[in-house]
């Protein structure tokens, strides 16, 4: 386990899928990410690299060849190398290997740099295309956040806010997985989603078109919250294991398979395509308070 700090944040990460373990709020002395525990949802912000969401049949077409990628891809799963790291900042990296190419067959760097400033922290994501032929791939966060955040509060007195006004739907995510054709009503001229944990029985609430590009979670009843920057990322997700005690905000350079794609992984939406030796880098960040 490594970890950075300042004067505001302590902030943990594991070397195991370079994944987010920890941030304490130093003032107030309260953990804001869940638990993992196995018994509901063993991960606490897992990394979804090459691909985000589910793949239909768990397969993708590339080359006129087949192959088997599981639901988020690989990086989760894998260790990453520490190849700089100092007080209030450190910076994991993945390389394709033998494995990776079974289910992958494109040559990269992956790195993941976690970075504090003041109150906040800062995830950049950067892949670099190290092979000779354009890369296809998604990239995205998962972080799940402990609720309620004050321990005295309910799940049910917290609700996101939207920092622009929202008329959009929820994308409905199918039995299998995948992206329904069509979406239902969900934010109606408001910039406010109250949180319940019903919300969530039908899985993720998956968002293509939203004008806000920041979201803060909050209570009427606490001072305590965070603000969650996405910026850069085309897709949020939110999301939580069935009447489990965390809410995930998920920034995504990508999307699972719709119920009708053809499997071609260059035709997917929301892909990114990434000429060779060129570098792709986004960066999504979380201000405690």
């Amino acid at each position: 386990m490594y970890t950075i700090e300042n004067d505001n944040l302590i902030v943990k990460i594991n070397a195991a899928g370079a994944e987010l373990n920890s941030i304490v709020n130093k003032p107030n002395n309260m953990e804001y990410l869940w638990s993992g525990d196995a018994k509901i949802w063993g991960k606490k912000s897992p990394v979804l690299f090459p691909i985000i969401g589910t793949l239909k049949n768990n397969i993708y077409f590339y080359n006129h060849k087949s192959y088997h990628l599981n639901r988020h891809g690989f990086a989760r799963e894998m260790n990453f190398s520490v190849t700089n790291q100092d007080t209030t900042s450190i910076t994991f990296t993945l390389e394709n290997d033998e494995h990776t190419f079974t289910v992958f067959p494109f040559h990269f760097l992956f790195s993941i740099n976690y970075s504090l400033r003041e109150n906040a922290l800062y995830v950049t994501y950067s892949v670099t295309n190290s092979g000779a032929e354009k890369m296809y791939f998604s990239v995205g966060g998962h972080p799940a956040f402990k609720m309620p955040i004050a321990e005295e509060l309910n799940y049910a007195d917290y609700y996101l806010q939207f920092n622009k006004v929202e008329n959009t739907g929820r994308w409905p995510i199918s039995k299998d997985g995948l992206i329904e054709l069509e979406p239902t009503p969900l934010l109606n001229n408001t910039n406010k989603l109250d949180l319940t944990k019903e919300l969530f029985y039908q899985d993720a609430i998956v968002f293509k078109d939203l004008h806000s590009n920041e979201v803060t979670l909050k209570s009427d009843k606490d001072t305590a919250g965070l603000s969650f920057s996405f910026k850069e990322f085309p897709f949020l997700g939110i999301w939580a294991a069935k009447d489990a005690d965390f809410v995930c905000i998920e920034p995504w350079c990508g999307i699972a398979d719709s119920v009708n794609t053809n499997q071609d992984i260059t035709q997917k939406e929301g892909i990114i395509e990434l000429k060779a030796g060129n570098d792709f880098k986004r960066t999504w960040s979380v201000a405690i308070f």
